[in-house]
Order: structure tokens, then sequence, then C-alpha cells
């Protein structure tokens, strides 16, 4: 693979891990206003859980992406 993919795939990953970490930061601010909405309100806990599970994700697959094509950029 050229360098310069590798190196964009890098990029792309830290990408994943900073919007993983803002999603983190997000939620504080965004479950007040989710809490408001009638529909929601019954199943608040899902919400919640469906933010973080993305936010893990997000920070979990840029962190694999960043490995995977560090170790090539090294070989």
């Amino acid at each position: 693979m050229a360098k310069e993919k590798i190196l964009y795939q890098i990029v792309w990953g830290v990408l994943l891990v900073v919007m993983g970490i803002g999603v983190f930061f997000r939620i504080p601010q965004v479950m007040p206003r989710i809490e408001q909405i009638e529909y929601f309100s019954s199943v608040i806990w899902f919400v919640r859980f469906s933010f973080y599970l993305i936010g893990i994700l997000l920070v979990v697959g840029g962190v694999q992406k960043i490995i995977t094509y560090y170790r090539r950029l090294n070989e």
C-alpha cells in the first residue's frame, strides 16, 4: 500500500477517535433536552446507552485503524 494512503487512513483513525471523544462530551449537554421529549422519556436509558455505545465504537474503531495502519507504515 502506498505511504500516502496509509497516512490518510491514520488521519481518518485519529478523526474517528476525536469524534468518539466528542460524543462523550456532548452527551451530558444533550440528554436533558432529549428527556423533555415525551416520546423518549420512557426509554431514556436506551437512548443514553445508544449514545455511549456510538462513542465507544468510534473510539475503538479509530484506535484499531490507527494501530493497524501504523504497523503497516513501519514495515
